[in-house]
């Protein structure tokens, strides 16, 4: 098991079927098929069971900047404690820096303008959600289900776009080599223009989670 992005990147980059955007300004990489059908509809169904309104750290006061609903899964759940399972063995790091598993669900009209995952240093709410567990470090980030129209992930820095499929997953370092945050990871939850959009999140810190 490791925390370091460097082995991290190593890792995924070996695995098949795996592909890493050509680019010298993320590392960021899309599997398709990582998460069995089967699996996608028990997390879609428990993400229906006990979502909430989203939230946002560093709140820029735009009502509509994140629409969506949010649902915490606990690890003890049979799907949550399996899709954990698979991140944990493709990625190589360690669980004890990861956040607990999130899903994500986006009705029609409903988006997260564009963000990016990490804190930003000096920001409002920096203090708050880094102290403990510090910065988060790789986004790991699983669609559940085809969208009839619209909620695509756009990282406009990278002019890459990535559609929503059914067990597609993309991860992501939201860092640079030297340890700073990478801009270039800015990305936007593109409104949804017909369908539901499913995803469930894993982050990963600079140090082992707290809370």
């Amino acid at each position: 098991m490791t925390s370091t992005s460097e082995s991290v990147a190593a890792r995924l980059a070996g695995h098949p079927g795996l592909q890493r955007l050509p680019t010298p300004k993320a590392e960021l990489f899309q599997l398709r098929g990582f998460c069995p059908a089967d699996l996608a509809a028990e997390l879609i169904a428990l993400i229906d069971a006990d979502r909430r309104p989203s939230t946002i750290a560093d709140d820029n006061g735009d009502a509509y900047f994140r629409t969506s609903e949010t649902c915490d899964l606990a690890a003890d759940l049979p799907a949550a404690s399996r899709i954990e399972a698979m991140i944990t063995q493709l990625s190589g790091l360690d669980p004890a820096y990861g956040e607990p598993l999130q899903g994500q669900r986006y009705a029609e009209g409903q988006e997260f303008k564009p963000h990016t995952d990490y804190f930003t240093p000096g920001g409002r709410d920096f203090e708050r959600f880094c102290t403990l567990s510090g910065n988060r470090t790789w986004t790991f980030m699983i669609y559940l289900n085809d969208v009839a129209a619209g909620g695509a992930t756009r990282f406009k820095l990278l002019d890459k776009t990535f559609q929503p499929e059914t067990g597609k997953l993309l991860c992501w370092n939201n860092r640079l080599a030297d340890g700073a945050v990478n801009p270039a990871t800015l990305h936007h939850g593109m409104k949804v223009r017909k369908g539901v959009k499913y995803v469930i999140t894993k982050w990963y810190r600079d140090k082992p989670w707290r809370g």
